[in-house]
């Protein structure tokens, strides 16, 4: 890598292709699967966009204030899904973490932008969000280890409804948050 700007377009291509698989799982057979890409995929390419490079696009603070609002109500959304299974407050803290993330670049000297650029944030509210993705990340990481010989399965089975490809977007996102977290 040569600098800050080569790794923001890793983060930013990591994330598009996180949020992209995201929307392919919104055509999966299982309902699940469904319901949870589409927050998925909202955040996997809103993570790609905070992450792009303050040189390309350097977006006014009061665009960092629609950002909030629009992960303050994807996470509204999650906390409802969420009272029904524990899976979503995955996401729930992830919209969080967004919404604090905008939130503090909207607080930034001259607006802020991602990818080393912001002003910072609570050090007490990032360490806690630097800890719980942290442990998502090694928890997701230790899931797609291979524990001994998978038994093959009957048919082929679609893209969108691979669970452990599921998990590496998962994954991946979590990795990616802790890289915009880091620079915060």
């Amino acid at each position: 890598m040569h600098g800050p700007g080569s790794a923001s377009w890793l983060l930013v291509a990591l994330c598009a292709a996180s949020g992209a698989y995201c929307l392919l799982r919104t055509r999966s057979s299982v309902a699940e699967q469904r319901r949870a890409a589409g927050s998925e995929a909202l955040m996997g390419f809103g993570m790609a966009v905070m992450a792009v490079p303050a040189a390309v696009l350097s977006p006014p603070r009061g665009a960092w204030l629609v950002y909030a609002a629009v992960f303050a109500a994807a996470g509204l959304r999650t906390a409802w899904t969420a009272r029904r299974d524990p899976h979503h407050l995955h996401h729930l803290l992830g919209a969080g973490a967004m919404v604090y993330m905008s939130a503090a670049m909207t607080a930034a000297p001259g607006g802020g932008h991602g990818g080393g650029h912001g002003g910072g944030g609570v050090p007490a509210v990032t360490g806690v969000l630097l800890l719980y993705f942290t442990a998502h990340v090694l928890a997701s990481g230790a899931r797609l280890a291979p524990v001994g010989a998978a038994a093959p399965e009957a048919g082929v089975v679609p893209w969108a409804d691979r669970p452990e490809l599921a998990l590496v977007c998962r994954l991946a996102m979590s990795m990616g948050m802790l890289a915009m977290l880091l620079t915060l």
